[in-house]
């Protein structure tokens, strides 16, 4: 079994914290790890740290290094862009199959909340088992609480056996992110999963997806194949890449393919997509506020507080987002923390490049 933990993110979601050259998965934000080193640590559970592979983007090479010091250097790729998960995670497979034709790979984002690790375990070696019986590219659905608008669905078709208690299922299909009431709709039918995100495959059946539905970007990765380990690999490599179609696996590959599978999670998961889903699994005093740092404040109601240098103040404010970070000082209604991407593009066209 091999791991894919794709690290590339472009730090919108967590400014002024993340920036473009330390995206969400390096900060500490639940813990004294950060998601990347939490995610190893879950991956290292079951997968020896040789068989772990990193997928990440250039510029972000020092940083990464700073948080896998247990991974060989040589399992660290480095994207000359962002192309999406589809490409990143063909070149990943790609380099595993020259070592190891018949390897099984878990391919996990990188900066995910996991609890409940056990649960995990359990679920990732029953789709192991099944994308092995079934020759399938399996998911793991994450039964929906609620009917959230952030996440992608998956649709069952259908239950299959159980694998030592796991629930496992065929997969019908791929929904994106809904509207409110779309997404009500699918919570009260009882036939949807929350997209987790996570993959497991033999990377042969995977390829061969690509080839079937992503033709170009099969070919592109087999013509970067051939010259790994020759001295013209990084020419070609960086040439190639360049010209790959920027693609997600679920639009490229698994919303079109038939051998799609699905196991059910029951660990605790969240993607931490903005500092409101930071602020709702924090610890909060009697007045509902989450505060780090040097902040001080009065008659200040459930709001999310974090000062990381210097001195934050806050008096008479309710559900509100304050982060100051290196310059930057975020401020915005807890309903408005998803939009912090809109303050980003906004930095950009005004050229304040310094702070993004």
């Amino acid at each position: 079994m091999y791991g894919i933990i794709m690290a590339g993110g472009s730090g919108m979601r967590f400014w002024p914290r993340s920036r473009e050259g330390k995206s969400k998965q390096f900060l500490k934000i639940l813990g004294k790890q950060s998601l990347l080193q939490s995610t190893l640590k879950r991956f290292k559970s079951f997968i020896p740290c040789e068989n772990i592979y990193i997928v990440t983007r250039k510029n972000q090479e020092s940083e990464i290094e700073k948080h896998t010091v247990e991974i060989p250097l040589q399992n660290i790729l480095y994207e000359p862009i962002g192309k999406n998960t589809a490409p990143c995670i063909g070149l990943t497979a790609i380099t595993i199959q020259q070592n190891d034709p018949n390897a099984v790979v878990v391919v996990s984002p990188a900066d995910h909340l996991i609890k409940k690790e056990d649960r995990f375990r359990k679920a990732i070696f029953a789709a192991v088992q099944l994308a092995e019986e079934k020759d399938g590219l399996v998911t793991i659905g994450i039964s929906p609480d609620r009917p959230a608008t952030g996440y992608g669905y998956i649709q069952i078709d259908g239950e299959l056996d159980t694998i030592n208690g796991v629930k496992t299922f065929k997969v019908r299909t791929f929904a994106e992110k809904p509207d409110l009431e779309t997404a009500k709709r699918f919570l009260k039918s009882g036939d949807f999963f929350w997209n987790s995100g996570i993959f497991i495959f033999r990377i042969a059946v995977f390829l061969k997806a690509l080839e079937e539905f992503l033709p170009s970007l099969y070919d592109g990765l087999m013509e970067i194949k051939k010259c790994i380990g020759k001295p013209n690999y990084n020419e070609v490599f960086q040439k190639v890449y360049q010209q790959i179609k920027s693609i997600s696996i679920d639009y490229g590959v698994m919303e079109k393919a038939k051998n799609v599978y699905l196991v059910k999670g029951d660990f605790l998961w969240n993607d931490l997509g903005s500092w409101e889903q930071v602020y709702k699994l924090s610890p909060k005093d009697k007045n509902g506020n989450v505060v780090h740092g040097n902040v001080v404040y009065h008659d200040t109601k459930n709001s999310y507080i974090s000062a990381s240098d210097g001195i934050v103040a806050v008096l008479g404010l309710e559900d509100i987002v304050i982060v100051q970070d290196e310059g930057a000082i975020l401020v915005c209604r807890r309903k408005n923390a998803e939009d912090v991407k809109q303050i980003v593009e906004r930095l950009k066209r005004q050229k304040f490049e310094k702070y993004i």
